[in-house]
Protein backbone atom coordinates (compact mmCIF):
# COMPACT_ATOMS: atom_id res chain seq x y z
CA UNK A 1 0.00 0.00 0.00
CA UNK A 2 1.63 3.16 -1.22
CA UNK A 3 1.74 6.21 1.79
CA UNK A 4 0.18 9.43 0.43
CA UNK A 5 2.08 11.96 -1.46
CA UNK A 6 5.39 9.57 -1.76
CA UNK A 7 6.23 8.01 -5.11
CA UNK A 8 6.58 4.16 -4.87
CA UNK A 9 9.73 2.85 -6.04
CA UNK A 10 10.23 1.81 -9.12
CA UNK A 11 11.23 -2.06 -9.99
CA UNK A 12 14.47 -0.43 -10.59
CA UNK A 13 14.88 0.92 -7.83
CA UNK A 14 13.96 -2.02 -5.67
CA UNK A 15 16.54 -4.00 -7.55
CA UNK A 16 19.30 -0.94 -6.63
CA UNK A 17 18.03 -1.26 -2.81
CA UNK A 18 18.80 -4.97 -3.06
CA UNK A 19 22.09 -4.64 -4.10
CA UNK A 20 23.08 -2.31 -1.28
CA UNK A 21 22.04 -4.70 1.28
CA UNK A 22 23.33 -7.39 0.18
CA UNK A 23 26.47 -5.54 -0.53
CA UNK A 24 26.17 -4.22 3.06
CA UNK A 25 25.55 -7.57 4.48
CA UNK A 26 28.62 -9.46 2.66
CA UNK A 27 30.68 -6.09 3.92
CA UNK A 28 29.83 -6.80 7.53
CA UNK A 29 30.68 -10.13 7.08
CA UNK A 30 34.47 -9.63 5.61
CA UNK A 31 34.50 -7.40 8.61
CA UNK A 32 33.63 -9.67 11.03
CA UNK A 33 35.78 -12.71 9.53
CA UNK A 34 38.80 -10.09 9.47
CA UNK A 35 38.70 -9.58 13.22
CA UNK A 36 38.16 -12.85 14.17
CA UNK A 37 41.07 -13.66 12.11
CA UNK A 38 43.16 -10.85 13.58
CA UNK A 39 41.95 -11.92 16.75
CA UNK A 40 42.62 -15.36 16.69
CA UNK A 41 46.64 -14.42 15.21
CA UNK A 42 46.85 -11.91 18.52
CA UNK A 43 45.88 -15.03 20.49
CA UNK A 44 48.14 -16.62 18.90
CA UNK A 45 50.89 -14.84 19.09
CA UNK A 46 50.73 -14.28 22.68
CA UNK A 47 50.74 -17.62 23.27
CA UNK A 48 53.90 -18.11 21.94
CA UNK A 49 55.24 -15.65 23.50
CA UNK A 50 54.29 -17.56 26.55
CA UNK A 51 55.75 -20.41 25.24
CA UNK A 52 58.86 -18.78 24.57
CA UNK A 53 58.83 -17.09 27.97
CA UNK A 54 58.70 -20.95 29.55
CA UNK A 55 61.12 -22.31 27.83
CA UNK A 56 64.00 -23.62 29.81
CA UNK A 57 67.06 -22.21 27.41
CA UNK A 58 67.89 -19.73 24.69
CA UNK A 59 65.33 -20.67 21.44
CA UNK A 60 68.54 -19.11 19.87
CA UNK A 61 70.17 -22.79 21.04
CA UNK A 62 67.23 -24.78 19.68
CA UNK A 63 68.63 -26.23 16.58
CA UNK A 64 71.61 -27.73 18.98
CA UNK A 65 69.15 -29.36 21.07
CA UNK A 66 66.33 -30.53 19.09
CA UNK A 67 66.55 -33.51 16.86
CA UNK A 68 65.14 -34.11 13.61
CA UNK A 69 63.14 -37.71 13.52
CA UNK A 70 65.65 -40.39 12.53
CA UNK A 71 69.07 -38.19 13.50
CA UNK A 72 69.95 -40.37 16.03
CA UNK A 73 70.15 -43.37 13.77
CA UNK A 74 72.25 -41.65 11.03
CA UNK A 75 74.76 -40.13 13.63
CA UNK A 76 74.85 -43.89 14.86
CA UNK A 77 75.25 -45.71 11.33
CA UNK A 78 78.55 -42.83 11.19
CA UNK A 79 79.05 -44.48 14.51
CA UNK A 80 79.20 -47.87 13.64
CA UNK A 81 81.05 -47.80 10.70
CA UNK A 82 84.00 -45.95 12.20
CA UNK A 83 83.56 -42.23 10.07
CA UNK A 84 83.56 -40.56 13.69
CA UNK A 85 87.24 -39.23 14.81
CA UNK A 86 88.24 -40.63 18.45
CA UNK A 87 90.90 -39.49 20.25
CA UNK A 88 89.57 -41.13 24.06
CA UNK A 89 90.85 -40.93 27.54
CA UNK A 90 93.77 -42.90 28.65
CA UNK A 91 92.87 -45.22 31.28
CA UNK A 92 95.05 -42.81 34.06
CA UNK A 93 93.07 -39.70 32.37
CA UNK A 94 90.07 -41.01 33.27
CA UNK A 95 90.39 -41.99 36.33
CA UNK A 96 91.24 -38.21 36.89
CA UNK A 97 88.18 -36.81 35.91
CA UNK A 98 86.65 -37.07 39.26
CA UNK A 99 87.90 -37.46 42.96
CA UNK A 100 87.55 -40.24 45.06
CA UNK A 101 84.42 -39.02 47.17
CA UNK A 102 82.74 -38.86 43.78
CA UNK A 103 83.79 -41.89 42.68
CA UNK A 104 82.62 -43.50 46.12
CA UNK A 105 79.43 -42.05 45.01
CA UNK A 106 78.83 -43.31 42.30
CA UNK A 107 79.75 -46.48 43.23
CA UNK A 108 77.04 -46.98 45.63
CA UNK A 109 74.32 -49.53 45.33
CA UNK A 110 71.70 -50.45 47.39
CA UNK A 111 69.98 -53.44 48.16
CA UNK A 112 65.88 -53.63 47.76
CA UNK A 113 64.87 -56.73 50.09
CA UNK A 114 63.53 -59.52 49.02
CA UNK A 115 59.28 -60.19 48.86
CA UNK A 116 56.49 -59.21 46.93
CA UNK A 117 55.18 -56.07 44.95
CA UNK A 118 52.42 -54.86 42.46
CA UNK A 119 53.67 -54.66 39.15
CA UNK A 120 51.76 -52.85 36.37
CA UNK A 121 48.61 -51.10 36.65
CA UNK A 122 44.87 -51.35 35.82
CA UNK A 123 44.20 -47.44 35.84
CA UNK A 124 41.98 -47.21 33.16
CA UNK A 125 43.98 -44.76 31.36
CA UNK A 126 47.11 -46.05 31.07
CA UNK A 127 48.73 -47.56 28.03
CA UNK A 128 47.42 -51.37 27.44
CA UNK A 129 51.18 -52.70 27.87
CA UNK A 130 51.30 -51.29 31.38
CA UNK A 131 47.83 -53.72 32.57
CA UNK A 132 46.91 -56.19 34.64
CA UNK A 133 48.26 -55.09 38.07
CA UNK A 134 49.94 -58.60 39.10
CA UNK A 135 51.95 -59.86 41.97
CA UNK A 136 55.75 -60.28 41.64
CA UNK A 137 57.76 -61.73 44.03
CA UNK A 138 61.52 -60.97 43.17
CA UNK A 139 64.44 -62.14 45.69
CA UNK A 140 66.83 -59.41 47.04
CA UNK A 141 69.38 -57.65 44.72
CA UNK A 142 70.96 -54.46 44.33
CA UNK A 143 70.48 -51.55 42.30
CA UNK A 144 72.95 -49.04 41.29
CA UNK A 145 71.80 -45.18 43.01
CA UNK A 146 72.47 -43.41 40.29
CA UNK A 147 72.21 -44.08 36.39
CA UNK A 148 75.68 -44.91 35.20
CA UNK A 149 77.09 -41.57 34.07
CA UNK A 150 79.48 -40.03 31.78
CA UNK A 151 82.47 -40.24 34.03
CA UNK A 152 81.98 -44.21 34.40
CA UNK A 153 81.63 -44.53 30.90
CA UNK A 154 84.68 -42.93 30.09
CA UNK A 155 86.84 -45.43 32.50
CA UNK A 156 84.80 -48.42 30.39
CA UNK A 157 85.73 -46.78 27.52
CA UNK A 158 89.63 -45.99 28.11
CA UNK A 159 89.95 -49.94 29.83
CA UNK A 160 88.19 -51.99 26.96
CA UNK A 161 88.61 -49.65 23.98
CA UNK A 162 85.06 -49.71 23.53
CA UNK A 163 83.13 -47.35 21.01
CA UNK A 164 82.76 -43.84 23.02
CA UNK A 165 79.47 -42.68 22.90
CA UNK A 166 77.82 -40.71 19.71
CA UNK A 167 77.64 -37.61 20.98
CA UNK A 168 81.16 -37.50 22.51
CA UNK A 169 83.15 -35.33 20.00
CA UNK A 170 86.28 -36.99 19.43
CA UNK A 171 85.29 -39.28 21.99
CA UNK A 172 85.33 -36.92 25.08
CA UNK A 173 82.27 -35.87 27.49
CA UNK A 174 80.49 -32.89 26.42
CA UNK A 175 81.92 -29.56 28.44
CA UNK A 176 80.09 -29.90 32.40
CA UNK A 177 78.44 -33.27 32.02
CA UNK A 178 80.55 -35.67 33.59
CA UNK A 179 77.98 -36.29 35.62
CA UNK A 180 75.23 -36.98 33.71
CA UNK A 181 73.87 -39.80 32.69
CA UNK A 182 75.62 -41.38 29.93
CA UNK A 183 73.31 -41.51 27.03
CA UNK A 184 73.39 -42.08 23.22
CA UNK A 185 74.66 -45.95 24.12
CA UNK A 186 72.60 -48.88 22.45
CA UNK A 187 71.10 -52.05 24.56
CA UNK A 188 74.22 -53.79 23.49
CA UNK A 189 76.53 -50.89 25.05
CA UNK A 190 74.87 -51.00 28.35
CA UNK A 191 75.02 -54.84 28.53
CA UNK A 192 78.74 -54.67 27.71
CA UNK A 193 79.65 -52.24 30.39
CA UNK A 194 77.45 -54.33 33.14
CA UNK A 195 79.62 -57.22 32.18
CA UNK A 196 82.83 -55.16 32.01
CA UNK A 197 81.83 -53.34 35.78
CA UNK A 198 80.58 -57.15 37.17
CA UNK A 199 77.13 -56.50 37.22
CA UNK A 200 74.33 -56.83 34.99
CA UNK A 201 71.16 -55.12 33.88
CA UNK A 202 68.20 -55.33 35.90
CA UNK A 203 64.92 -56.77 34.84
CA UNK A 204 61.89 -54.34 34.75
CA UNK A 205 60.53 -56.03 37.79
CA UNK A 206 63.72 -55.12 40.02
CA UNK A 207 63.54 -51.61 38.04
CA UNK A 208 59.81 -50.90 38.91
CA UNK A 209 59.92 -52.44 42.51
CA UNK A 210 62.85 -50.11 43.85
CA UNK A 211 60.60 -47.05 42.82
CA UNK A 212 57.45 -48.30 43.51
CA UNK A 213 58.06 -50.05 46.37
CA UNK A 214 55.77 -52.24 48.53
CA UNK A 215 52.72 -49.92 48.64
CA UNK A 216 52.49 -49.23 44.56
CA UNK A 217 53.05 -45.99 44.39
CA UNK A 218 52.99 -44.17 41.06
CA UNK A 219 55.94 -42.08 41.40
CA UNK A 220 59.12 -42.80 43.61
CA UNK A 221 57.57 -40.43 46.37
CA UNK A 222 53.53 -41.09 46.08
CA UNK A 223 50.88 -41.07 43.35
CA UNK A 224 50.90 -37.56 42.65
CA UNK A 225 52.72 -35.93 40.07
CA UNK A 226 54.98 -32.74 41.40
CA UNK A 227 57.40 -31.47 38.68
CA UNK A 228 59.46 -30.53 40.65
CA UNK A 229 61.01 -33.75 42.16
CA UNK A 230 62.10 -35.10 38.77
CA UNK A 231 63.21 -33.84 35.33
CA UNK A 232 60.43 -34.65 32.70
CA UNK A 233 58.97 -32.78 29.87
CA UNK A 234 61.71 -30.10 28.98
CA UNK A 235 61.32 -28.58 32.38
CA UNK A 236 65.39 -28.53 32.16
CA UNK A 237 65.57 -28.77 28.59
CA UNK A 238 68.65 -31.87 28.91
CA UNK A 239 69.09 -34.69 30.90
CA UNK A 240 70.84 -33.76 34.01
CA UNK A 241 73.00 -34.36 36.98
CA UNK A 242 72.51 -37.37 38.37
CA UNK A 243 71.46 -36.82 41.49
CA UNK A 244 69.92 -33.24 40.94
CA UNK A 245 66.39 -33.66 42.33
CA UNK A 246 66.68 -35.59 46.28
CA UNK A 247 62.99 -35.10 46.62
CA UNK A 248 62.47 -37.63 44.25
CA UNK A 249 64.42 -40.42 45.65
CA UNK A 250 62.81 -43.94 46.31
CA UNK A 251 61.83 -44.98 49.40
CA UNK A 252 64.73 -47.60 49.35
CA UNK A 253 67.04 -43.90 48.43
CA UNK A 254 67.85 -44.82 44.52
CA UNK A 255 67.55 -41.79 42.77
CA UNK A 256 66.18 -40.80 38.94
CA UNK A 257 64.25 -43.00 38.60
CA UNK A 258 61.48 -41.81 37.40
CA UNK A 259 62.78 -39.31 34.68
CA UNK A 260 66.15 -37.76 33.01
CA UNK A 261 66.80 -40.59 30.87
CA UNK A 262 64.94 -44.01 29.63
CA UNK A 263 67.11 -46.70 31.26
CA UNK A 264 67.23 -49.70 29.22
CA UNK A 265 66.50 -53.27 31.09
CA UNK A 266 67.13 -56.82 30.68
CA UNK A 267 63.92 -57.84 29.13
CA UNK A 268 61.96 -58.15 26.14
CA UNK A 269 59.02 -56.31 25.53
CA UNK A 270 56.56 -59.04 25.95
CA UNK A 271 52.80 -58.62 27.45
CA UNK A 272 51.66 -59.39 31.16
CA UNK A 273 49.98 -62.63 32.25
CA UNK A 274 46.50 -62.09 31.12
CA UNK A 275 47.35 -58.89 28.52
CA UNK A 276 44.64 -57.44 27.08
CA UNK A 277 47.01 -55.70 24.39
CA UNK A 278 47.29 -56.55 20.88
CA UNK A 279 49.74 -58.94 19.69
CA UNK A 280 50.90 -56.77 17.05
CA UNK A 281 52.37 -53.91 19.96
CA UNK A 282 55.17 -56.70 20.75
CA UNK A 283 56.05 -57.09 17.72
CA UNK A 284 59.04 -55.43 16.09
CA UNK A 285 58.42 -53.08 13.24
CA UNK A 286 60.42 -51.03 10.88
CA UNK A 287 59.64 -48.87 7.99
CA UNK A 288 59.44 -50.19 4.30
CA UNK A 289 59.27 -47.54 1.31
CA UNK A 290 57.08 -50.03 -1.30
CA UNK A 291 58.07 -48.24 -4.31
CA UNK A 292 60.90 -45.70 -5.82
CA UNK A 293 58.25 -42.73 -5.87
CA UNK A 294 57.40 -44.09 -1.98
CA UNK A 295 61.08 -43.55 -1.16
CA UNK A 296 61.32 -39.93 -3.05
CA UNK A 297 58.53 -38.78 -1.34
CA UNK A 298 59.61 -40.73 2.23
CA UNK A 299 56.53 -42.62 2.50
CA UNK A 300 56.80 -45.91 4.23
CA UNK A 301 54.48 -48.57 6.17
CA UNK A 302 55.26 -50.43 9.06
CA UNK A 303 56.47 -53.71 8.35
CA UNK A 304 57.11 -56.57 11.19
CA UNK A 305 60.08 -58.24 11.59
CA UNK A 306 61.14 -61.34 13.92
CA UNK A 307 62.76 -59.36 15.99
CA UNK A 308 61.75 -58.36 19.84
CA UNK A 309 62.30 -54.83 21.23
CA UNK A 310 63.60 -54.60 24.63
CA UNK A 311 62.06 -52.55 27.65
CA UNK A 312 63.37 -49.01 28.83
CA UNK A 313 61.77 -47.71 32.30
CA UNK A 314 61.47 -44.52 33.61
CA UNK A 315 60.49 -42.19 31.01
CA UNK A 316 63.45 -38.73 30.61
CA UNK A 317 63.59 -35.43 30.09
CA UNK A 318 62.12 -35.02 27.03
CA UNK A 319 58.46 -37.65 28.37
CA UNK A 320 55.47 -36.64 28.98
CA UNK A 321 55.23 -36.50 33.01
CA UNK A 322 52.73 -39.25 32.90
CA UNK A 323 54.78 -41.76 31.15
CA UNK A 324 57.29 -41.02 33.96
CA UNK A 325 54.85 -43.55 35.78
CA UNK A 326 57.59 -46.56 37.20
CA UNK A 327 54.98 -48.97 35.62
CA UNK A 328 54.78 -46.95 32.63
CA UNK A 329 56.93 -49.34 29.63
CA UNK A 330 58.60 -47.68 27.18
CA UNK A 331 60.60 -49.98 24.70
CA UNK A 332 62.60 -49.80 21.37
CA UNK A 333 65.05 -51.56 19.62
CA UNK A 334 68.25 -52.89 21.43
CA UNK A 335 70.56 -51.38 18.29
CA UNK A 336 68.85 -48.12 18.74
CA UNK A 337 70.61 -45.31 20.59
CA UNK A 338 68.82 -41.86 21.27
CA UNK A 339 70.15 -38.65 23.52
CA UNK A 340 67.72 -39.54 26.09
CA UNK A 341 68.11 -43.28 26.78
CA UNK A 342 70.65 -44.23 29.44
CA UNK A 343 71.27 -46.82 31.83
CA UNK A 344 72.04 -48.24 35.71
CA UNK A 345 73.23 -51.54 36.86
CA UNK A 346 72.07 -54.61 38.99
CA UNK A 347 73.79 -57.18 40.71
CA UNK A 348 72.48 -60.35 42.84
CA UNK A 349 72.54 -60.51 46.48
CA UNK A 350 75.23 -63.20 47.85
CA UNK A 351 74.13 -64.71 51.16
CA UNK A 352 77.17 -64.81 53.14
CA UNK A 353 77.88 -68.38 55.11
CA UNK A 354 76.65 -67.69 58.98
CA UNK A 355 79.64 -68.25 61.30
CA UNK A 356 79.44 -71.66 63.32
Amino acid sequence: MAVRGVRPPTPEERQRRKHYLYATLITCIVLVMIGSTIHVIKLGAGRMEDMRKMASYDLKEESARVRAAGEDITLQEKHEAGRLANQGYTVVEADRLLSREQWEDLATMIVIPAGPFTMGTDLDRADVQDKPAHRVVLKAYSLDKYPVTNAQYARFVAATGHRPPLNWKNGRIPQGELLYPVTMVTWYDASAYAKWAHKRLPTEAEYEKAGRGTDGRRWPWGDKMEPDRLNTYYNVGSASKVGSFPRGASTYGVMDLAGNVDEWTADDFLPYAGSKAPHELFQGKVPVAGTAQDREMKISEQQIINRNYKVLRGGSWKSDPFSTSLFHRDYSFANYASDFYGFRCASDVVKQPQSP
